[in-house]
């Protein structure tokens, strides 16, 4: 085996890891993808022979190139999109299979990567990597250019905004399928009064619908505005069906024919829905579903 067979199938031991920061740093599939394959091309580059922790230097490259990615994002955006939603990790087998309950407990919530994007790239980097993935600060002060103490304060100003603005939500997949299945009857039913009761006073929805003209994107406040919505989601024409989001409980749409047009991801915090996160992009939808399909 030569060298760079062997670089290979270290990368590949990496590659799931590897994954997995970009796509927190990130919240979008696709540019998570880039960013791991932009770290093997730097690592088959790269002369790595003095590199103890090959792990770390890796997640440490990858987490180089996102800051950079999440750099250029920001200074390409005009306005602040508050109705984006973050690339949803869709699972359509709810079974809580040993492989599944790894799957839950190792999910981010889409509510917490919601957040996240409203962060500062460098207080993004300093939180994902410290505080999910335990990389020292000085290697995170590196990254950013800056010094490890101020490494630090990036960490903890992000760490209070998420504390202040993430919802925490109740762990039971099972108590979560059950308010879920109780908002979508309620909503195929047009029971208002029925979605009110499982919906918190000060629920947010978020409906991403990328650029259609005909249904822009969205935020919706309010156990009210929200039942209305819900009712509207719930069409006739539609299938819709049970789903992990995220780890946690959420619904596929469908169209008649197959067809998926809508991803929602539930919040659930206290027996009832605090956040709905729905991603209606068509794009979008179809590649994060069909790509779990082709995967399965």
């Amino acid at each position: 085996m030569d060298d760079r067979d062997w670089l290979a199938e270290r990368f590949e031991e990496n590659r799931a890891r590897l994954r997995t920061v970009a796509y927190r740093m990130l919240g979008s599939l696709a540019e998570a993808e880039d960013a791991v394959q932009e770290g093997w091309l730097r690592l088959s580059r790269s002369d790595t022979s003095a590199v103890e922790n090959l792990s770390g230097w890796l997640t440490t490259v990858v987490g180089r190139v996102c800051l950079t990615m999440l750099q250029a994002r920001r200074s390409r955006r005009e306005d602040p999109l508050d109705a984006h939603v973050p690339d949803p990790l869709v699972s359509l087998d709810e079974r809580l299979d040993p492989e599944h309950e790894a799957v839950l407990a190792d999910s981010v919530g889409l509510a917490l990567l919601v957040v996240l994007e409203t962060l500062d790239p460098p207080e993004r980097l300093a939180f994902v990597l410290h505080d999910m993935f335990d990389v020292p600060f000085p290697e995170i002060a590196a990254i950013v250019g800056r010094s490890e103490g101020a490494a630090r304060q990036l960490a903890s100003r992000a760490r209070r905004k998420v504390k202040g603005a993430a919802p925490v939500p109740d762990e039971d997949p099972v108590r979560q399928r059950v308010v879920v299945d109780a908002f979508l009857a309620a909503a195929r039913a047009g029971d208002f009064d029925a979605l009110v009761a499982v919906l918190d006073p000060d629920v947010v929805l978020r409906a991403d619908s990328g650029a259609l003209p005909a249904r822009p994107s969205r935020v919706i406040r309010g156990a009210a505005s929200v039942a209305e919505q819900a009712v509207v989601f719930a069409r006739p024409d539609r299938a819709v069906g049970p789903a992990l989001v995220n780890g946690a409980a959420g619904l596929v749409a469908r169209t008649a024919s197959g067809r998926p047009v809508a991803v929602m991801g539930f919040t659930v915090a206290g027996g009832r829905i605090v956040e709905i996160d729905v991603l209606a992009d068509p794009a979008r939808v179809s590649h994060v579903v069909l790509h779990e399909t082709e995967d399965r």
